[in-house]
Parts: structure tokens; sequence; C-alpha cells
């Protein structure tokens, strides 16, 4: 579903603005639906679901969610049915047709808007009952691709970041990425063990969710994932770094911290980012180095999520 390997990429102004060696890694141009790193999660998941007949998929996530978006287009690719249950994710947001939810929509995905969270994995099974009664076998996704499958993509990304860096010249000393759902952030730890380069330190910004909980779902997903696979990992959540003092009060909340961030890196590197998942993560990395207490070189794990953006323009606008 993408090219391998995603790019690695110097940011050279932005390394001279910060005094610190700045690289991305882009998973946010895979050729998937404008790409984003639930694309591999969802070659892993997918490739499960067509191997064993399933022939349609259920989902989840936030109103702006890039999973839901890139399981639409997987699914549409495999010629398998989605339903996708999209939650209001704070008072006063509208499901406006924009984004990803356009974009969804544009692959054919059935869309279901919830108004609390509570009720989604209600309407998650009575969805999964609904298609079996009408001869369906459907496999339900977790939100973002956070299951094994999902966490061994990133053991396999791990390794191609680790090629690519060491073709560059460099190891790096730092990965950071915005962490939510913790399969992403769980897959890089685990793949750096099993290669033998424990000493890479993975720093995951929380997006809204309390460290100490990401960190625990960390260990979990990792651990399931190396048991999966016949391995013994042992991850501890010491194994885990994750930052929560970058929220600006929650999940979904738009902060001008973060779109000057967005604005600064658009104008020194080309790089777009949305203010709700990387523009949080590249705000941490920037104040970490003007901090100096950011080893480099580091690489920042671009997850995607351009069609975000466009999906909050005008409260990117106001601030």
């Amino acid at each position: 579903m993408f090219t391998r390997p995603t790019p690695l990429e110097r940011l050279s102004r932005l390394s001279a603005e910060l005094g610190v060696d700045v690289w991305a890694k882009r998973d946010d141009v895979m050729e998937l639906a404008l790409g984003g790193n639930k694309a591999r999660k969802l070659e892993y998941i997918l490739g499960y679901a067509v191997s064993r007949g399933y022939n349609a998929v259920v989902t989840s996530g936030a109103l702006h969610s890039n999973h839901a978006r890139l399981t639409a287009a997987a699914a549409s690719k495999f010629g398998l049915e989605a339903h996708l249950v999209l939650y209001k994710h704070r008072a006063g947001v509208e499901p406006r047709l924009k984004g990803n939810m356009l974009l969804s929509r544009l692959f054919g995905a059935r869309v279901y808007v919830v108004e609390d969270s509570k009720r989604v994995e209600e309407l998650v099974e009575e969805l999964r009952v609904e298609l079996e009664k009408r001869g369906k076998k459907p496999l339900v996704i977790p939100v973002g691709g956070a299951n094994e499958l999902g966490v061994l993509s990133y053991v396999d990304a791990t390794l191609e970041l680790l090629e690519q860096s060491h073709a560059q010249g460099f190891k790096p000393k730092t990965i950071i990425l915005a962490t939510g759902t913790c399969a992403t952030q769980a897959g890089l730890v685990l793949g750096l063990r099993l290669l033998g380069a424990e000493d890479v330190e993975v720093v995951g910004v929380s997006v809204g969710r309390p460290s100490s909980y990401l960190v625990d779902r960390c260990v979990e997903l990792g651990n399931k994932a190396a048991a999966y696979i016949g391995v013994e990992a042992r991850l501890k959540p010491e194994d885990f770094v994750v930052l929560d003092e970058y929220t600006f009060g929650g999940y979904g909340v738009l902060a001008r911290e973060v779109v000057e961030t967005m604005k600064l890196v658009g104008e020194l590197e080309g790089l777009v980012l949305d203010p709700v998942y990387t523009g949080k993560a590249m705000h941490a990395l920037i104040d970490l180095a003007r901090r100096r207490a950011l080893k480099d070189p580091v690489i920042f794990l671009h997850t995607g999520g351009a069609p975000v953006l466009f999906q909050y323009d005008e409260e990117v606008a106001s601030l």
C-alpha cells in the first residue's frame, strides 16, 4: 500500500534554528490516501483480514480520525465493506464534512456519528452483529489499529529507520513522536529491543491522556506483540517515556502555541503539521531542544494527519 522505505530527511533549517541535529521520518508521504502511520498498521491488519476471509471491517475514532480515513481507503482497495463509528471528542465540535470525514465518505465508508464516546463500543458491537446477520464476516479493528499487528508493523519500521540512518552516517539518540493509542511507540521500543539498540530513547508526546495510562498501555501492547511472534520482551513501565505536559488541556484541544509551531516549521521546512497530533509532538521537540533537554541526533517520526488541518481550518486560522 506504500513504497518502502519512506523518506528520512534532515531538517537542515530547523536544525540550524535549534542548534540540534533534527531529522524527519516521513511516514506522512505514503501513497495511500495522503499517508500516515496508520497505513503501516493497516497493511498488517488488513493482510490478516483478507487472508482469513473477512469481507467487512468496523472501527472507530474521533471525528477527525486519521485511522478511520485510512481504514476506509485500505478497505476500498481490498473490496471490503467499511463501517466507521466516530465520536464527538469535545463539546461544541460539529461533524462538518471536511478533511478526514470528507475523505472517508469519498472512499465509500458508512459513517456513524455519536455524541458520547461511551456509546462507541455499543454501536461497534451492534454493527458487527448486524453484519453477521447479513451474511458478512466482519473484523472489528480497535481504535487506532492498536493491537499486536499494529505494533509489529512498527517493529518492522524500526529496522527500516535504523538502516536508513546508518546509510546516512549516523545513529539517532532520540526518536520523538505523537502518542495517542500507543501501538506506534510500543512498536518502536519493542523493535529497538529486538535489534539490540535500546540506547536509542523513544519519547512519546501525549496528545491528551495522562502519561501513566499511556505507559501502561504501551507495556501491555508491546508484550502482547512480542508474545504473538513467540518472543519474550519483558517490557516494563520504565522502558517507556511519555510526556503529558504538551496536551494543552486535552485531546483535540487546539492551542495557539501549537499553531505557532506549525507556522515556524512550515516556514523553515515546508513541512505540514496538524494541530491535534504532529503539531503537539513538534512543539515538544522544539521546547526540549531549546532547553537543551534533548539528545541529538533526533528523529521526528512524522505520523501524518494533514487532513486534520483542513477539518479545523477555521479554528486554526483564529489562533
